[in-house]
């Protein structure tokens, strides 16, 4: 046996399904300090950062400079067309660099650098200026942006997938990264806030300016730190795959190569059938949330509270916030939980819980006990909490099942489609929430006197559209097939293949 694998400690015997399973520790080489996963975990923050702070200031246009606001969303969904081209690109860049300084770090650093000073200049509108001037000038720096922000975010995902071979160190890394990633969201509701105080800036637009400088220097001071103090574990193996791959195609235009091999690597992972299942019980279960995200405050004002939008909306402000702090609580039980049972079963665990707390809302939505609107929120939490810890964890995993197959390390393109389909269901799911209410026969202009078939549908799409999507999703994943034991096999064959052990997550480059 490999020399770090007899490490491990001794297994231990685990029901799945009815079948022993083996259980392994984690041994210390493979072990990420806690510091260093700070470390990637701040690479989280700052992605995060940029992506609510672009969606929560676009207000700004219509606000501010009193651009129409169907104009406002077309410039603000238009340049994310682009990812579906950008980000699979960027993963097979990211995946074939050959530098001193690894496969990811020289984009994350170059990339966090860009991403900041053009978040800050698309953010310096002059005052006076045509609609259609500020169209366009947004349309064209939201473009640059996003080409920048991409080559910032698509290596840093792939970096996370490299940092250690140990399937439990996997999660408890995207454990840490998820819980350091929702800072930003609780920060962001306050963004409006800032840029509109008269203490500070003189209007609206102003304050855009001046809080996109401060979020430039955030973003370039915390976004370089991954590429400064993390190693690509996998830089030299990855190298020598190249090298192989290269020999096996032979010479040829390098250009026309280069496409052919994008191509045939991005079919390759469509066509991993683990992968698809963890993409699609993300769509399900993140995109069934997003769809009816709106909904639950619709239901609340209009059916608990009989149309009282500020009572409504205090009790929906509660609950919204009760199921921000419980996902911190969350992120912190799934990795633990998936390092003790194993991640197929966490997730049945975090999403049955999350289902439970839709279902709930049949009931606790009641106008005669109006403060029961706050006992789904902790449940909710386990659905999108648990996932982004998981789904990640999941991936490495895979990334692994392809080497095996493939004998190539491509972690970027495996992140880039994962995240593109995240960003591309997200958006499906908001377009269709709109279709949904429609279909509901909402009026605003009717307030609190809302149909009662009406105030039905609503009830019943804000509960169970997630709900089903959620148990599709658990469905999906009951016949992925690399359960623990079967990962530990896949990291035995690779390093018996490669003939040495995997050098630890914080060697020098």
């Amino acid at each position: 046996m490999n020399p770090l694998l007899a490490t491990f400690d001794s297994a231990v015997n685990i029901v799945d399904d009815g079948r022993a399973m083996q259980h392994y520790e984690t041994a210390p080489e493979d072990r990420i300090p806690f510091h260093l996963k700070l470390i990637y975990g701040l690479g989280a923050f700052v992605n995060n950062l940029l992506a609510a702070a672009i969606g929560g200031m676009v207000i700004v246009l219509n606000l501010g400079l009193g651009m129409n606001p169907a104009l406002v969303g077309l410039v603000a969904a238009l340049p994310r067309l682009t990812d579906a081209i950008t980000d699979p690109l960027m993963g097979y860049i990211s995946d074939n660099t050959r530098s001193r300084w690894g496969r990811r770090r020289p984009y994350i650093f170059v990339g966090a650098i860009a991403a900041g000073l053009i978040f800050a200049l698309l953010w310096q509108l002059p005052l006076g200026r045509s609609e259609s001037f500020y169209f366009w000038y947004f349309l064209v720096g939201s473009l640059i942006f996003y080409l920048a922000y991409t080559v910032y975010a698509t290596p840093w995902v792939a970096l996370g997938y490299e940092l250690t071979p140990d399937y439990h160190e996997r999660t408890r890394l995207m454990g840490v990264q998820n819980f350091i990633g929702q800072i930003p969201y609780m920060i962001s509701p306050w963004f409006l806030w800032i840029m509109q105080n008269e203490g500070w800036f003189d209007d609206m637009v102003a304050g855009a300016a001046g809080l996109s400088i401060i979020i430039a220097v955030i973003v370039i001071g915390v976004g370089i730190l991954p590429a400064i103090f993390l190693r690509e574990r996998f830089k030299d193996i990855a190298a020598a795959e190249s090298a192989e791959k290269t020999e096996a195609i032979g010479a040829g235009g390098v250009i026309l190569r280069n496409i052919l091999d994008f191509l045939r690597g991005f079919l390759i992972t469509l066509k991993s059938k683990p992968f698809l299942k963890l993409c699609a019980a993300t769509f399900l279960v993140f995109n069934g949330f997003m769809m009816i995200a709106s909904f639950q405050f619709y239901v609340i004002i209009y059916y608990v509270f009989g149309g009282d939008t500020a009572l409504g909306s205090k009790y929906a402000g509660y609950a919204g916030t009760i199921q921000s702090i419980t996902t911190f609580a969350v992120i912190v039980f799934v990795a633990w939980l998936a390092t003790k049972i194993g991640k197929r079963r966490a997730f049945f665990v975090s999403t049955g819980v999350s289902m439970a707390g839709y279902a709930l809302k049949w009931v606790a939505y009641n106008p005669e006990i109006p403060w029961m609107v706050m006992l789904p929120a902790p449940l909710l939490a386990f659905g999108l909490g648990g996932l982004f810890v998981l789904m990640p964890s999941m991936i490495c995993d895979v990334v692994d099942a392809d080497e095996l197959e493939t004998h190539q390390r491509r972690e970027g393109m495996y992140g880039s489609i994962f995240w593109w389909v995240v960003k591309l269901g997200m958006a499906a799911a908001l377009a269709a929430g709109g279709f949904l209410l429609n279909a509901t026969g909402f009026d605003v202009a009717l307030e609190g006197s809302q149909g009662e078939q009406t105030i039905t549908l609503l009830r019943l799409f804000d509960a169970f559209i997630p709900f089903v999507a959620s148990g599709i999703a658990i469905w999906a994943i009951a016949s992925f097939s690399i359960t623990e034991e079967r990962a530990h096999e896949i990291r035995q064959e690779l390093e018996l293949r490669r003939g040495t052990p995997d050098a630890p997550a914080s060697a020098p480059a």
